[in-house]
């Protein structure tokens, strides 16, 4: 969508003004949703909700010493809910419909037994053998993990001459059982005073596979293909397969502006993968049609065993692109036409093709819509096949006849199996067709807000040509996006014509701590702030009972409410991100809307004496939207040196309060721990009340804040605690850009009232909402810079450590580490 844009933007007539600053200087902040509608299980129902992901993407573009680029990426990605992960005939599971949910209850559904007719098709049999007819329907089978996070930084380097440009880049993309660093360099060439441009790009990656497999789905899942790249840990019943991968890559080419008013582009690349290059959590089932034990067969069918194997990809790719795209404005309607198509071709057998076109309309009033479709369609690969039969046992055991005992087990032959099979939908031959719209509207001078919608099918009949997958394949989804940007050169130029609107002394100094919120106003009407913020804090060490350590003994005995408790809290990480949008309508009023991102992750230990629980000792995560804060601050004095405003907020409840992971046999989907939730789920009140002051050097301020519940339970049927805090700090400006403060906080956090009123386990403090609530005391220390004068101007960065002093927590809670919270922020 932001491409879309760019591209529109560029044409003539389109173009924004830009003053002083590059053109490509800008920040842009993207958050976006992707969900997967329900799977056709045909007639079977699944409780698994579909895939969702959230992402937040930020991206920084700064040109330095006037030649020098800079370009930052930081994006991070939660993903949740079920995916297939096999395909089987719906008959599985001793001729009964198969029950989609993959691993569900004590037993995963990925074996079973199946009759075959003398065609191979799968035989519906009723209770008493009768054989009732074919039933040649597949069907996914479904599993659910628990939500998991990525996180991926990228940085590029560029220096320009008059007509050429070279850049350097990398960066790496880290997650829980899939790492990835990577680097490149490419480069601009113009030629023909610039009306054509030669491109080119090198690219080398290596990634490393550590996935845990299912500890529930590794009695049922052959792994002996991958027998030398498992670990097994016997003391915990869980295997880890371990392998690595490289990707080299290069791409060249070349724009040509055609006219005035139009340019095409085209770009041929190619890519070269070697290494590991399937998925560890994919299987195919197999039917294994022992000769041995065909008197069970019906009348001229076949009895097959059905087992899942874990799927075997080629360990190498070479892939082929080819795509150009075409630009036309159109001076008439003030519109811009893009048109663009792709072919891929790789040595697994796929070919495919992409065609797409857009339309980007102004609106006028600063607003442009865009509307788009696209159209792919793919061939399967060579080894793709939903499910496999072969003509074997799957196991031969002998006996001794005498004893009865297991004298030899003789696995299946792998030569009679392909070299390489993947079951995976994405490898089948399908088309999908998706369309979309974006709408641009620009807020302010350097300032625009772009939301997109788009919708997506994917189907086997939409297969160019036809011979596409069948219908159990299909599914849709839909992805929303809003996109903030900021306009380095635009609002530079904003900068520039108000003299000495960012003194030093005045801005770094007047402002609060990094880590208090609403600690400052706008000083004038018209004003505008944009700024991002984010706040990582640890909790790890002991865990404390009131003030105090308490023994494995104590926990085991007492921390579950009664219940024995099998693990304890080993490490729990929390990251937020937080948009700032503050506007000021008046010079007594501000207005601001914050929108939050949060990430978590905990690590479980086993408790010593504890009976072991392999399903709860281990990482779990949750991440994406947080809770929506909505503020009105108003100035009540303002005296050189002084100045007091009042903070009125609501805390709208959009972070989920209904986040699962898997942990036991029982309860393959119950809700995580109360403090890993995304939000409150209420509906909050966030008064506060600020005082700052400052002579000279120095500056100081203090801070009482609060938050009031407004209904007594969320949809999960708890609500947390009230929270109350008080802050003050003092501060000094080392130099003319640069200060220092100190700050002590007190907190009070009340316990959580209620308590779910869905399905979940206790097997821990932290799923209990007594172990929750206490007092704390901390002190932090923090630095602040603000650009005083340059294109950079009004921009300010401020990063702060927060040292807790003391805990006094109700129940039994993870002594906390600390926090640290960074923030940027720009005023025009």
């Amino acid at each position: 969508m932001r491409a879309l844009a760019a591209a529109a933007l560029a044409l003539p007539g389109l173009s924004p003004a830009r003053a002083q600053a590059a053109e490509d200087d800008e920040w842009s902040f993207q958050y976006g949703r992707y969900r997967e509608g329900e799977r056709d299980l045909f007639g079977v129902h699944s409780d698994f909700d579909p895939i969702e992901v959230d992402n937040l993407d930020f991206v920084g573009r700064l040109t330095l010493f006037d030649r020098v680029k800079v370009a930052l990426r930081w994006v991070q990605d939660t993903w949740s809910g079920a995916t297939p992960i096999s395909t089987a005939p719906q008959v599985l599971e001793g001729n009964r419909p198969t029950n989609p949910d993959g691993v569900s209850g004590a037993t995963p559904f990925l074996q079973g037994d199946v009759f075959l007719s003398s065609d191979f098709d799968p035989l519906e049999v009723d209770e008493f053998g009768s054989v009732l007819g074919t039933n040649p329907q597949l069907v996914h089978t479904l599993s659910s993990a628990s939500p998991e996070t990525r996180n991926q930084l990228d940085l590029d380097l560029g220096y320009e001459w008059d007509a050429a440009e070279l850049r350097v880049g990398g960066g790496f993309s880290l997650e829980p059982d899939y790492e990835s660093r990577f680097v490149r360099l490419g480069g601009d060439f113009d030629l023909d005073q610039k009306r054509t441009t030669l491109r080119f790009e090198l690219q080398f990656g290596e990634s490393d596979t550590t996935a845990l497999l299912d500890h529930d789905a590794v009695p049922y899942i052959d792994t002996s293909f991958y027998a030398g790249r498992i670990e097994s840990f016997p003391s915990t019943g869980r295997r880890r397969l371990e392998d690595d991968r490289q990707d080299w890559g290069a791409q060249l080419g070349v724009t040509r502006i055609l006219s005035r008013d139009s340019w095409i582009e085209t770009r041929i690349g190619y890519t070269r993968s070697t290494g590991y290059l399937a998925n560890p959590y994919k299987v195919v089932q197999v039917g294994f049609i022992d000769p041995g034990q065909q008197f069970l067969a019906p009348p001229g069918g076949y009895y097959a065993q059905v087992r899942a194997l874990l799927e075997q990809r080629p360990d190498e790719r070479n892939q082929w692109t080819w795509d150009t795209r075409y630009a036309h404005y159109l001076e008439r309607l003030d519109a811009a036409l893009h048109v663009s198509y792709r072919f891929f071709h790789d040595d697994w057998g796929i070919d495919a093709h992409t065609l797409e076109a857009s339309w980007g309309q102004p609106l006028g009033f600063g607003v442009t819509v865009t509307p788009r479709v696209r159209y792919y369609t793919q061939g399967a690969a060579d080894f793709y096949e939903p499910w496999l039969l072969s003509q074997q046992a799957y196991q031969t055991i002998v006996t001794d006849p005498d004893t009865g005992d297991i004298v030899s087990i003789t696995p299946f032959d792998r030569r009679l199996l392909p070299s390489e099979f993947s079951s995976d939908h994405r490898l089948s031959a399908f088309g999908a067709l998706s369309g979309g719209v974006s709408l641009s509207m620009q807020l302010a001078r350097g300032v625009r807000l772009d939301g997109g919608f788009e919708y997506y099918t994917h189907r086997g009949s939409l297969r160019l040509g036809g011979g596409g997958e069948g219908d159990f394949a299909d599914f849709d989804s839909y992805l929303v996006s809003a996109n903030l940007t900021l306009d380095a050169a635009a609002l530079h130029a904003i900068a520039s014509g108000v003299p000495d609107a960012h003194d030093g002394h005045v801005e770094h100094a007047g402002h609060a701590p990094a880590g208090v919120l609403l600690g400052h106003m706008l000083p004038a009407a018209g004003d505008w702030m944009v700024g991002l913020r984010t706040q990582w804090s640890r909790q790890d060490g002991d865990v404390l009972h009131g003030s105090r350590s308490a023994s494995d003994a104590d926990i085991l005995a007492r921390g579950c409410g009664g219940e024995p408790c099998t693990n304890a809290p080993d490490r729990m990480d929390m990251l937020m991100t937080m948009l700032d949008l503050m506007a000021a309508p008046t010079d007594w009023l501000n207005l601001m809307l914050m929108p939050s991102f949060v990430n978590m992750e905990m690590a479980l230990r086993p408790l010593d004496g504890a009976a072991p629980d392999v399903h709860g000792s281990h990482d779990h995560s949750t991440g994406g939207v947080g809770d929506l804060s909505m503020f009105a601050l108003f100035r009540l004095f303002d005296a050189p040196g002084h100045r007091v405003h009042a903070g009125a907020g609501l805390g709208v409840p959009t972070g989920a309060v209904d986040r699962k992971h898997r942990r036991t046999h029982q309860e393959s989907r119950g809700y995580t721990h109360y403090g890993m939730q995304l939000g409150s789920g209420t509906w909050d009140f966030l008064p506060s009340l600020t005082y700052t002051g400052r002579s000279g050097a120095f500056s100081w301020g203090g801070q009482a804040s609060g938050v009031v519940r407004l209904e007594h339970e969320n949809d999960s049927g708890y609500a947390l605690g009230d929270l109350f805090q008080a802050t003050a700090w003092g501060g000094f400006a080392l130099t003319r850009w640069l200060s220092a403060s100190a700050r002590a906080l007190y907190t009070l956090q009340g316990s959580i009232r209620g308590e779910y009123d869905r399905p979940h386990d206790v097997s821990t403090p932290m799923d209990l909402p007594q172990n929750s609530g206490g007092q704390f005391w901390d002190l932090g220390f923090g630095l602040a810079a603000g650009v005083p004068s340059g294109f950079l101007a009004g921009n300010r960065l401020s990063v702060e450590w927060l040292q807790p002093l003391q805990d006094d927590v109700d129940g039994y809670q993870l002594e906390r580490t600390g926090a640290l919270f960074a923030g940027w922020s720009v005023e025009f």
